[in-house]
């Protein structure tokens, strides 16, 4: 665990389906098509990968003349593609942007990320397709982030990192006794104490069950102590308050 990071270095859909990065089985059909897919970035796109940022959860009326007007605030841009529908035209509710230069990409990243544009609160991260290695889409069963209705959660990004793993002794071996004879002595001895515990246990149990049945066998007994011991108590009160 000493090469362990919160943010991936390398893109690896198991360990992007763990919380911790330490899974060995995937749990999700997801998983398993990520694993068998063979993703090649598109070639079609054009810019320099590390000078880009991706911007999604846009709102769908949001145009590149907004998200030009918001990011020109950090610095000079050099291309903005805003992602359409190539049937309807309609956005899908994420972009790239590129910068002309290194610290206007950072400064952006850090503090253009959950702004609203648009009542929408927008994810800013770098481009992650063309500069991290082994990347799968979301459409392939990869991509991070997620909603935890799909039951798909992705981590190592930004937006989910991975939490740090629990580095738990060997405790199971020790719970079922496999550990050195002390302990298996030990496990015994709790046992049998457990055991001894719970017959204890039931037979006071059956003691006041049989007490209450004696009790209510003898209810009208009961009643008439009960009202006598109330009448005492009221005429001591009226002493007392002369």
């Amino acid at each position: 665990m000493t090469d362990w990071a919160p943010i991936a270095k390398e893109y690896d859909p198991l360990k992007a389906g763990s919380i911790d990065g330490t899974d060995e089985e995937p749990h999700d059909r997801a998983i398993w098509r990520a694993m068998l897919a063979q993703y090649v970035p598109n070639k079609g796109v054009t810019g320099d990968p590390h000078l880009t940022l991706f911007v999604a959860r846009l709102n769908l009326q949001t145009t590149e003349e907004k998200l030009k007007e918001v990011f020109s605030r950090y610095g000079d841009i050099r291309k903005i593609r805003l992602v359409r529908d190539l049937v309807t035209g309609f956005s899908k509710g994420y972009a790239f942007v590129e910068y002309k230069e290194e610290r206007a990409l950072l400064k952006a990243h850090r503090d253009a990320n959950r702004l609203v544009i648009d009542q929408h609160e927008i994810f800013v991260d770098f481009e992650l397709e063309r500069t991290l290695k082994g990347w799968i889409p979301r459409r392939l069963g990869g991509g991070f982030g997620g909603k935890k209705e799909s039951g798909q959660l992705r981590f190592g990004g930004r937006d989910r990192p991975f939490r740090k793993p629990i580095n738990l002794p060997n405790v199971k071996n020790d719970f079922y006794g496999e550990g050195s004879a002390e302990k298996r002595n030990w496990s015994r001895e709790g046992t049998r104490d457990w055991r001894t515990r719970d017959r204890d246990h039931e037979r006071s149990r059956d003691k006041r069950w049989g007490e209450r049945e004696r009790s209510w066998a003898w209810g009208d007994t009961e009643r008439e102590r009960d009202s006598k011991e109330e009448r005492s108590r009221g005429r001591d009160r009226k002493d007392r308050d002369r």
